[in-house]
C-alpha cells in the first residue's frame, strides 16, 4: 500500500491500483506519531472500504473525505477519539 504524508498527488494508494482517486483517508498511529502528525492515503472508490477497514482495524484514527485535486493537509488533528471511519465510508 502506498503512504504518503505529502500533499496527496490524485491516484489510488491501494497496491497495484492505477485508478483515480476519489476519497482521501487521514490517519495516524498513536503509539507513535504526535497529534499533528497525520498521514493521507487515497482511494478510488473500489478500495476505500479496505483501506479504510485495514488502518481502523488496528484502532488508528481516521478519517474518510470525498478527494478534490487540490487537497491540502487536514486542518486539524486526529485524535485518539476520532471515530473510525469518519464520513463517505
Amino acid at each position: 500500500m502506498g503512504l504518503s504524508s505529502a500533499a496527496p498527488q490524485g491516484g489510488c494508494s491501494r497496491a497495484g491500483c492505477r485508478e483515480p482517486a476519489t476519497w482521501r483517508i487521514d490517519w495516524r498511529n498513536p503509539k507513535i506519531h504526535a497529534e499533528d502528525r497525520v498521514k493521507t492515503w487515497l482511494a478510488c472508490d473500489e478500495h476505500v472500504e479496505y483501506l479504510r477497514e485495514f488502518l481502523a482495524s488496528r484502532s488508528f484514527p481516521v478519517r474518510v473525505e470525498a478527494f478534490e485535486a487540490t487537497d491540502a493537509a487536514p486542518e486539524a488533528p486526529l485524535r485518539r477519539d476520532a471515530v473510525p471511519g469518519g464520513e463517505g465510508a
